[in-house]
C-alpha cells in the first residue's frame, strides 16, 4: 500500500506539535547530528587515565587514506619491545615493504581462485565469482594474513624503506590494480574454457603476477634484498645494523623480542548459528598461496577481554579488531556506548536495540579497524571498565592519537583480539585442532580483509 497524502500530513502535524522536535531540527539544520547528540554526561565521566599501561612509544602513526591497519596495529605493536630492547626513542617499521608484497602475493592468491572456480563451473555472474571480481584487491587484511608475510618476507625499518604517495593514498593505484585483475580473470576464464593445460595457465599466471609487480614497483618503489640501517640511541650513541636481508632482521633482532608465531587470535562470533569453541574460516579469505589459512577461534568476549587485560598488566599491546565508527567521536578519541543521546535527540534508539549478533546478521556492523590496546583500568574484581587505544590516524586527534574505549563499548564493538599464547588456556588453544568449519566468502566474519582504501 502506497503512503497516502492523510498520512503524511498526521506525520507534519504530529513532529510539528512538539517543540522539542522543533529545537532539534533548528540545531541539526546547522550542525552535524552527531555533534548535536554529544552527551555532556558522558565526556564528563570520561578521560584519558589509566591503571596499567604498557610503555608506549613514538611517532604515533598515520595509515592517511590507505585501508592497511591491520598492518599497521601489527607492526605496532611490535615495535613496543623492539624500540625498548634497542633503546631508542623513535621508530617505525617500513608498512610500505608489506603492502607491496601483501599485492604481490594477493594476486597470486586471487588468480589461482578465478582458476578454481572457472574449473568448478562456478558461473561468472554467481554470487561467488561475481563477490571475488568486486574488489580484487583490497587493501584490507587480518592477523594470520600479517603473520605470513612477515614469515616470508621479513621486515625492515621505514627509514630504509619510506613510505610513498600510493601507501598513504592507495585508491588510484589500487583502481589500475584491480581493473588489471578483472581483465586477467576474463582471460584466465576463457583459457580454461578452452581446456588449456596446466603448464601453459601457469605460464600466463606467471606473466599476470609480473604485471602487477612492475605497477607496484612504480608506485611503491622496489623493495630491497638488503639493507644497512644507522640510528641513534637514546644516549646519542650511533650504531649500524647490516648489511642483512629484511628476513634476516626479523629473525636476527626483531623476532627474539617480539615472536608473532606465538601470538594467537581469538575472535567473538555472537551469532547462534556460529557457537563458541569452535574453529571457523572463511572461504577464498588469504593473502598467500601455500600460507597459512585466516583462522577464527570463536570464544565469548569475556575471555577475550580477560586474556587482553592479562597481556597489558604483563606490559604486552594487544592487536584488535573492532567495527570503529559506532558511538565514535574521532575529535575527542572515545568510543562508549552512551556517548550520543539519540533518543534524546531524534526520540528513537539508534543501533544498541539490536543485538551483537544482530547486528552481525541484518548488516548493522562488521569488523572494519585494527587498533592496539596499550592500557587498562580495572575494577575492585578484576574486571575491566576501561581501555587505552593506539589508533594509527595520527597525532590530531584524541589523546595526541589515542583513544579511551568503555568496556561496554568493547563487548559490543570488538571481535578480535590477538595475544601472546601463554596466556590462552589450554582448551582453548586445543581449538586450533580442530577441523576449521568454512563460512562463505561474503560473511561479515572477514570484512577486515576487505577494507578499503578512503
Amino acid at each position: 500500500m502506497s503512503l497516502s497524502a492523510e498520512v503524511m500530513e498526521r506525520l507534519q502535524d504530529e513532529f510539528t506539535a512538539d517543540p522539542k522536535n522543533l529545537l532539534a531540527q533548528n540545531v541539526c539544520t546547522r550542525a552535524d547530528p552527531l555533534e548535536a547528540a554529544l552527551s555532556r554526561r558522558a565526556l564528563e565521566r570520561i578521560n584519558h587515565v589509566f591503571q596499567h599501561r604498557v610503555e608506549e612509544v613514538k611517532p604515533c602513526t598515520d595509515q592517511v587514506a590507505s585501508g592497511i591497519c591491520w598492518m599497521y596495529a601489527g607492526m605496532n605493536a611490535m615495535r613496543i619491545p623492539f624500540m625498548k630492547a634497542f633503546n631508542i626513542k623513535s621508530f617505525e617499521f617500513s608498512q610500505s615493504y608489506l603492502f607491496f608484497w601483501d599485492k604481490v602475493e594477493r594476486t597470486n592468491f586471487f588468480l589461482r581462485a578465478i582458476v578454481d572456480t572457472a574449473r568448478r563451473g562456478e558461473p561468472v555472474d554467481g554470487r561467488l565469482v561475481s563477490f571475488l571480481l568486486q574488489r580484487p584487491l583490497d587493501d584490507g587484511g587480518q592477523w594470520d594474513m600479517l603473520l605470513n608475510l612477515i614469515n616470508k618476507y621479513g621486515v625492515m625499518p621505514k627509514s630504509c624503506f619510506p613510505s610513498a604517495r600510493s601507501t598513504e593514498r592507495s585508491s588510484s593505484m589500487n583502481g589500475v590494480l584491480m581493473s588489471k585483475l578483472r581483465e586477467f580473470a576474463r582471460d584466465l576464464r576463457h583459457l580454461v574454457e578452452k581446456g588449456t593445460t596446466d603448464e601453459d595457465l601457469e605460464v600466463t599466471i606467471a606473466d599476470q603476477v609480473g604485471q602487477i609487480h612492475r605497477i607496484l614497483a612504480i608506485c611503491l618503489g622496489l623493495p630491497p634484498r638488503s639493507f644497512t640501517w644507522e640510528y641513534y640511541d637514546r644516549e646519542k650513541a650511533y650504531h649500524k645494523v647490516g648489511p642483512l636481508s629484511p628476513r634476516d632482521f626479523y629473525e636476527r633482532h626483531v623476532k627474539p623480542h617480539f615472536n608473532a608465531e606465538e601470538q594467537v587470535c581469538l575472535t567473538h562470533d555472537p551469532r547462534p548459528a556460529n557457537p563458541s569453541g569452535a574453529l571457523y574460516t572463511v572461504d577464498r579469505l588469504g593473502n598467500m598461496v601455500g600460507g597459512r589459512a585466516t583462522l577464527y577461534n570463536s570464544q565469548p568476549v569475556e575471555l577475550l577481554a580477560r586474556l587482553a587485560a592479562a597481556a597489558i598488566v604483563d606490559g604486552k599491546p594487544v592487536w584488535f579488531g573492532c567495527e570503529v565508527s559506532q558511538f565514535f567521536s574521532m575529535k575527542l578519541g572515545i568510543n562508549d556506548c552512551s556517548l550520543y543521546d539519540h533518543k534524546v535527540l531524534f526520540g528513537v534508539d539508534v543501533t544498541l536495540p539490536l543485538t551483537k549478533a544482530e547486528r552481525l546478521t541484518f548488516g548493522d556492523t562488521m569488523m572494519d579497524h585494527a587498533m592496539c590496546l596499550t592500557g587498562v583500568t580495572l575494577d575492585e574484581d578484576g574486571k575491566p571498565l576501561k581501555w587505552r587505544v593506539e589508533n594509527s590516524w595520527g597525532e590530531k586527534d584524541g589523546d595526541k592519537g589515542y583513544m579511551v574505549m568503555s568496556h561496554s563499548w568493547f563487548e559490543e564493538f570488538v571481535f578480535e583480539v590477538v595475544v601472546d599464547k601463554k596466556f590462552v588456556p589450554e582448551d582453548v588453544m586445543a581449538v586450533f585442532d580442530q577441523e576449521p568449519i568454512v563460512l562463505p566468502a561474503w560473511d561479515p566474519l572477514g570484512a577486515l580483509a576487505r577494507v578499503r582504501s578512503n
